[in-house]
């Protein structure tokens, strides 16, 4: 079974002016579909090649194949930022979400600053994120194709943001400083990241 190439949960100019329908599209049409396009070709003929893309990630993860790995885990990073993200207003963090995140950080600014300094700091290309470890909440990054998905079981992502250049170069240049800040003070999906804490597993990629 190929692994599908997503299509984006909103129109490409939709989170302007804080991320470029320029970027988006092609952060989407090009860089995700490269990884999509050649976790397919690693996968085909192989034992990989029935499974999920999530069981592909934890598979090739357990077996040090990091030639599938790497492919795998970026596109399933890429799906999972996209729905992270959302220009739509007036939706929050669910109740049990909020406190979660007050015991954490003191509150969601505390956990913007956190995402922000963490994401700021993190050497090279990456991710930031903010993960429930059995139910508490943490902020981490991982380098490279690296995601809580394939680190430990009991690390549930619930939101990211790309540290990749490819993410903000084209609106952002070289201060990736503003694209955080911009992000979490604009476009978080709290719908997401609330089913996401809900959830007692990681966010599946789409099938199809």
């Amino acid at each position: 079974m190929a692994i599908a190439l997503p299509k984006l949960p909103y129109a490409y100019d939709a989170l302007e002016p804080h991320i470029s329908g320029e970027t988006m599209k092609v952060h989407h049409d090009k860089h995700h579909k490269t990884y999509v396009d050649k976790v397919n070709a690693a996968i085909k003929d192989t034992a990989y090649a029935d499974l999920s893309l999530n069981e592909i990630v934890a598979q090739s993860h357990s077996e040090g194949d990091t030639g599938v790995f790497n492919n795998a885990a970026q596109a399933w990073n890429h799906g999972f930022y996209w729905h992270c993200l959302s220009a739509e207003k007036g939706h929050e963090a669910s109740d049990a979400l909020m406190a979660a995140v007050n015991d954490a950080f003191g509150s969601v600014d505390g956990m913007h600053a956190a995402l922000e300094e963490e994401g700021a700091k993190h050497f090279g290309s990456g991710w930031v994120w903010l993960v429930s470890n059995k139910g508490k909440l943490e902020v981490i990054s991982t380098h490279d194709a690296e995601t809580p998905i394939a680190m430990n079981e009991n690390m549930l992502p619930l939101f990211t943001l790309d540290l990749w250049e490819h993410a903000y170069y084209l609106d952002q240049k070289n201060e990736r400083p503003k694209y955080l800040k911009a992000a979490l003070k604009n476009l978080v999906n709290w719908d997401f990241v609330n089913a996401n804490f809900a959830s007692s597993k990681a966010w599946e990629y789409p099938a199809s």
